[in-house]
């Protein structure tokens, strides 16, 4: 067989990648990639680590294959290497593998760093450092449907600052993750580049700095710090809400560092548009980069994570008390280790043997929770008499506020107290897609936390529901 013409390189089929792809996808994981060998039989390429590797062999081998085919006219055999003396978790292959519906990142353990990374950007030295969570790292991190985005998105910014996505915008329910993904870059970047200057700290912090520096009249050297950094990270940006200010401040800060490529990584609970009484320019600044969504973990998730959770504790459950565990403990990542230590500590002080009775017996107050079999109609029901509207409203077009409320506490808590799906859900509301109910949980899932005579009459619905019991 002949070989490629001389003028066809890998530059070439990397050209032809990038029209296949969407430029987000293709910056992240073709920019290092680079080739060793390139002939009509072979395209020999090497890729700077080991998940990217297994990324490119799960999701865009294909997409490698046909365009060598197009742009080389022959069909070379495309491996996929490591870099000569890194390490790597499997051997060297060119033929895609299953992917899985979870799995812990094949991202190597990397060491945490002794180097200073900013928790308070008005001290220095050792009163400064941020106390990560050792075990808040990639190879820690398990990797589902509901957060899968989101993962790569913080490993490809860890990998490459300011030239991936910029900013990173991670949102998602409390105790999903979105904390462990920030504190699992900066032990990366640190790792790659134990001299980053990296800044992480809470929006409350950075509220309460800017207060204190205009006090003080330190608002010079407040600026400084948080506009020179090298990275800066931010956990619960919504808490700006209802703060003109500290917005304004914040919105100059992000200007700065946006303007000289430095990496911008934040946090929230609620997705940028739906940050409350928030300015339109920051939510704009907020949405230039990647905006991933992390949701709860489906079943095959929680059932890894529990297993990595007791592994670290040098535990080892059976099988069938981690779904059991799993179908019983439903919400978030921080309830699923609770549910762990829980366990573990029961059989240690009890001298018992980790078993599905043990596990029955330790959370048979969820049980009894979980047997009440809540559906939609009951939901629409409980709603209909509080709010005193017709059923036929919440289903019908009508988008008065008499009746768009009680119509997205229903779909909140259908989202909540049932398996229905999201599109399940929208069918019970006049055929409303997917995207309306994810609107309307974000909406009362943040007046809920903002507003508390609200917050306690969505507990008292979802007591009575569960309950059984019609008010």
């Amino acid at each position: 067989m002949s070989e490629p013409p001389s003028q066809v390189s890998w530059a070439n089929v990397r050209d032809e990648i990038s029209r296949r792809i969407k430029k987000q996808q293709f910056d992240t994981w073709f920019r290092r990639v680079e080739a060793r060998e390139v002939s009509s039989s072979r395209l020999d390429l090497e890729v700077p680590n080991e998940f990217i590797r297994e990324w490119l062999q799960k999701y865009y081998l294909d997409t490698i294959r046909k365009a060598a085919e197009d742009v080389m006219r022959s069909r070379p055999q495309v491996t996929l290497r490591l870099p000569e003396g890194a390490s790597a978790t499997a051997s060297d292959a060119s033929a895609s593998s299953s992917a899985s519906t979870a799995h812990p990142s094949s991202v190597p353990a990397l060491p945490v760093p002794a180097s200073p990374v900013r928790t308070d950007p008005m001290r220095s030295g050792a009163e400064a450092r941020l106390p990560l969570n050792p075990s808040y790292t990639f190879d820690h991190f398990v990797v589902g449907p509901s957060n899968r985005l989101a993962h790569a998105a913080a490993l490809a910014v860890a990998e490459a600052p300011a030239q991936a996505y910029n900013p990173l915008f991670l949102h998602g329910a409390v105790g999903l993750g979105k904390t462990h993904l920030l504190q699992a870059i900066c032990h990366h970047m640190l790792a790659r580049a134990p001299r980053t200057d990296i800044l992480y700290l809470s929006c409350e912090t950075f509220v309460n700095s800017f207060i204190g520096a205009l006090k003080s009249g330190s608002l010079d050297a407040f600026r400084r710090r948080h506009r020179t950094v090298g990275v800066l990270l931010v956990d619960d940006i919504h808490f700006l809400a209802n703060k003109e200010s500290t917005q304004e401040e914040f919105f100059h800060t992000f200007n700065e560092l946006f303007d000289a490529n430095r990496q911008i990584i934040l946090s929230s609970d609620s997705s940028p548009m739906d940050i409350p009484t928030i300015e339109d320019r920051l939510v704009s600044r907020f949405k230039w980069g990647l905006v991933a969504r992390i949701d709860k973990p489906n079943l095959e998730t929680r059932v890894a994570i529990l297993k990595q959770k007791a592994e670290l504790r040098g535990s080892e459950i059976p099988d069938e008390v981690l779904a059991f565990v799993a179908k019983a403990v439903d919400t978030n990542i921080r309830e699923l280790e609770g549910a762990v230590t829980k366990l573990i500590g029961s059989a240690t002080l009890t001298a018992r043997r980790i078993n599905l009775a043990l596990a029955r017996e330790i959370f048979s107050d969820l049980l009894i929770e979980k047997r009440r079999h809540i559906t939609i109609e009951d939901i629409q029901g409980a709603i209909t008499a509080r709010y005193s509207v017709k059923l036929s409203d919440l289903q019908s077009k009508r988008r008065s506020k008499s009746v768009t409320l009680p119509r997205q506490v229903c779909m909140f808590l259908a989202r909540s107290l049932t398996d229905y799906s999201l599109e399940e859900i929208g069918g019970y509301f006049g055929g409303r897609d997917h995207t309306t109910v994810m609107y309307a949980c974000d909406q009362i899932g943040g007046r809920v936390k903002r507003d508390a005579e609200f917050a306690r009459m969505v507990e008292e619905t979802t007591v009575q529901l569960r309950s059984g019991s019609r008010g």
